[in-house]
C-alpha cells in the first residue's frame, strides 16, 4: 500500500482482549484482531475456545476485563448507553441460544428486531416475506416458534439477525442444526449481505462452509488466537456471485 492511499476502514479492532469470569476462568487472554468494512472472517475452536465470548464482546453483552474493543469507530468501554442502543441497530447477532419468544409468529420474531428501528409496517412486512422466502419458510409465516424444529429455529434467528440490513453480522455457529443443502441457502444469503456491504464474523466448527474461500479464517485455542489464516488481506471489492442474482431485489422495500 502506498503512502497515499488512504488506509481501510475498520469494522472492529480489538487491542489485547481478556475476558475472566467469576472465580478464575480466563475465556479470552490478549486478544488482538482487526476486521475491515466488507470483510467475511470465519473463527474457529474446540467448544470453550473463546468464540461465543468474543462475539458477546462485540455487542456488549459482555465487557471485557481488560483491553480495548472498538466496533465501528466506537470504543465500547467509554460509549453511553444512549449511543450503544444506536449502535446495536447496526448489528444483526445469530447466537446459539436463538432468544425467540416461543408463544409469537415466525413473522412477529422477526419482527422485532426492525420495530426498535421504527421501520414502517409496509417495509417489515416486504422484508420478512422476502427472508423467509429466501431461507425456504414462508408457509412458517404465522407459525408460533414453539411448533418449529431446531433448524427450522435456527433460520428463524438468522432472519431476525438480518432484518434490519445490518453493517456487521455476527453468528454464532449459524449452522449448527441444519443440513447441507439448508446451510448453502444461508451461506448464499449472507455471501449476499457482504456483497452489500456488511461484515460478517462466523464462529464456527462446520469447516465445509470456508474451505476453498478466501476469507480469513482464525483459530482460537484457550482463549488464544493460535492462528489466523492469511493476515488481514488488501480489501477489494467483492466479484458479483452468480449464484446471487436471483436476489437482488432483496434489499429493496418495494
Amino acid at each position: 500500500m502506498s503512502e497515499h492511499q488512504e488506509e481501510p476502514k475498520l469494522m472492529i479492532d480489538l487491542v489485547k482482549v481478556s475476558k475472566t469470569y467469576l472465580p478464575d476462568i480466563q475465556a479470552l487472554s490478549d486478544v488482538s484482531l482487526s476486521v475491515r468494512k466488507g470483510e467475511i472472517v470465519f473463527l474457529t475452536g474446540k467448544s470453550g475456545a473463546g468464540k461465543s465470548t468474543l462475539l458477546r464482546l462485540l455487542t456488549r453483552m459482555e465487557k471485557p476485563t481488560k483491553g480495548v474493543i472498538e466496533v465501528s469507530g466506537h470504543d465500547l468501554n467509554l460509549i453511553s448507553t444512549v449511543k450503544l442502543q444506536i449502535l446495536r441497530r447496526s448489528i444483526g447477532f445469530a447466537f446459539q441460544d436463538f432468544k425467540l419468544l416461543p408463544e409469537r409468529t415466525v413473522a412477529e420474531n422477526i419482527a422485532i428486531a426492525m420495530e426498535v428501528s421504527y421501520t414502517r409496517p409496509s417495509v417489515m412486512q416486504t422484508r420478512i416475506r422476502k427472508l423467509l422466502q429466501r431461507l425456504g419458510l414462508v408457509e412458517k409465516h404465522n407459525t408460533p416458534t414453539s411448533g418449529l424444529s431446531r433448524g427450522e429455529q435456527q433460520r428463524v434467528a438468522i432472519a431476525r439477525a438480518l432484518a434490519n440490513n445490518p453493517e456487521l453480522i455476527l453468528a454464532d455457529e449459524p449452522t449448527g442444526n441444519l443440513d447441507s443443502e439448508t446451510t448453502e441457502m444461508v451461506m448464499a444469503l449472507f455471501r449476499q449481505y457482504n456483497q452489500q456491504g456488511a461484515t460478517l464474523v462466523i464462529a464456527t466448527h462446520d469447516t465445509s462452509i470456508y474451505q476453498g474461500t478466501s476469507h480469513r479464517v482464525i483459530e482460537l485455542r484457550e482463549g488464544r488466537i493460535v492462528a489466523r489464516g492469511d493476515e488481514e488481506p488488501e480489501a477489494e471489492a467483492p466479484a458479483p456471485d452468480p449464484a446471487l442474482a436471483f436476489a437482488d431485489d432483496l434489499f429493496s422495500d418495494e
